[in-house]
C-alpha cells in the first residue's frame, strides 16, 4: 500500500493519484492534520521493532501493509474544536506534531520525498546552500542576518546591487488579505528603516542578472527543467512567484549533463528522493545555483510545458508495489 500524506485540496496529489490508479496499486490519503481531532494512532514496541496502526473515520491502516509513504503538503496536527481553550488547544498540537515526527522517523517503509524531519532539515537555506557549494554549484555569496547593520554594508559591498528574501516564504495576514515577502531588491530607503530587520532574519545576496530562470524538479535519478521567462515583465524580474500564471511564458529547457548529474547528486546527498531546484541562467550562460526545496510545487509547470512530472512520481512510488488484492507470494 502507499500512504500518502497530504492535506485533501492538494492538487499534486489529485495530479499522481489518476496514474496510481491505473497502476493498479492500493493507496490511501490521509492528512496528519485529523490527529488527534479524528484520528487516532497506536504505536507498539515489538520485537525491537515498532509497528503503527492508524485508525481513521474511514479505515485502519496496519504500517506493516504499507511499503511506501508519500509527503506531500500535510497539515499539522491539531486539536479538535471540542478542545475550547485556546492554550490547552496549543498544547495538544504540539503533543500531536512531536509524536507524528517520532511516529514516521520509526516508520518502516520508502518515503518519499523523505521522512518529515528530513524534509524539515533540508528545507533550510542554510543546509542546501552549503551542500550546493560543497557539489561544485556556482553559488552567490550570501549573508543571513538579523542585524541591521549588516544589511547597510552588504548593500555598499554591492555597489547597491543587493537582493533580500525571507529564510522561507511564510504567508501573512494583514487586514484580512493574504501577504508573503518575496524576493526585494534593496534600495536606500530600504536603509533608512533598516532597525525592522532586528526582528527577524534575511537573506542577503548580491543582485545576479537573468536570461531565463531554471525550475528543475529532480524525481529519483530523472531530471526536468523549465524556463521561466522572468525577466520579459518588470513585475517579475525579482521574484516570479507574485504572477507567474500572468505576466511569463514557460519553455522546456536542455540542461547540460553534468549540470544535470549535479541536481540528482545534490538531492540525494540531502537523503532525498525528490526535489526543486532554482537556478539563474546568467547571459553570459552561466548556471547559478539558489535554492532547493525538497517538497516544491510542480504541477503548474506541468501544466505550461507538459513535462512528465506527475508520471514520473507516480512510477516511483509504484515501484515494487504489488497490485491491489494480490497477496504476497509465500
Amino acid at each position: 500500500m502507499i500512504l500518502i500524506l497530504s492535506s485533501k485540496d492538494d492538487l499534486g496529489v489529485n495530479l499522481v493519484l489518476p496514474k496510481l490508479v491505473e497502476r493498479g496499486v492500493e493507496v490511501y490519503w490521509w492528512d496528519p492534520g485529523d490527529y488527534p481531532a479524528t484520528a487516532r494512532i497506536t504505536s507498539r514496541l515489538i520485537g525491537g521493532a515498532w509497528r503503527h496502526t492508524l485508525i481513521t473515520n474511514d479505515a485502519e491502516i496496519d504500517s506493516s501493509a504499507v511499503s511506501t509513504v508519500w509527503v506531500r503538503r500535510p497539515q499539522p496536527p491539531k486539536a479538535a474544536p471540542a478542545v475550547a481553550d485556546p492554550g490547552h488547544r496549543d498544547h495538544v498540537a504540539k503533543l500531536g506534531r512531536i509524536f507524528v515526527d517520532g511516529w514516521s522517523d520509526t516508520f518502516d517503509a520508502r518515503w518519499f520525498p523523505a521522512r518529515l524531519n528530513t524534509l524539515r532539515r533540508t528545507q533550510s537555506k542554510l543546509v542546501n546552500l552549503a551542500a550546493g557549494a560543497a557539489l561544485g554549484f556556482t553559488v552567490p555569496t550570501t549573508t543571513i542576518t538579523s542585524d541591521p547593520e549588516e544589511l547597510a554594508d552588504a548593500w555598499a559591498a554591492t555597489d547597491g546591487r543587493l537582493i533580500a528574501k525571507e529564510v522561507e516564504l511564510v504567508p501573512y495576514e494583514l487586514h484580512g488579505e493574504e501577504h508573503g515577502f518575496y524576493t526585494t531588491s534593496v534600495t536606500r530607503r530600504h536603509l533608512t528603516s533598516r532597525h525592522r530587520l532586528a526582528h527577524a532574519p534575511v537573506i542577503l545576496q548580491p543582485k545576479i542578472e537573468k536570461a531565463v530562470e531554471l525550475r528543475i524538479t529532480v524525481v529519483g535519478d530523472q531530471v526536468f527543467t523549465a524556463e521561466i521567462h522572468s525577466q520579459a515583465s518588470r513585475m517579475t524580474r525579482d521574484d516570479f512567484r507574485r504572477y507567474e500564471g500572468t505576466f511569463i511564458g514557460y519553455a522546456v529547457h536542455d540542461l547540460p549533463e553534468d549540470v544535470e548529474r549535479r541536481c540528482v547528486e545534490l538531492v540525494r546527498t540531502l537523503g532525498l528522493a525528490f526535489g526543486c531546484i532554482d537556478v539563474i541562467l546568467t547571459p553570459e550562460g552561466e548556471y547559478v545555483y539558489l535554492e532547493l526545496n525538497p517538497n516544491g510545487q510542480w504541477g503548474w509547470l506541468e501544466e505550461f510545458t507538459d513535462l512528465p512530472i506527475s508520471e514520473a512520481i507516480a512510477d516511483w512510488l509504484a515501484a515494487g508495489e504489488r497490485p491491489a488484492g494480490q497477496e504476497v507470494p509465500a
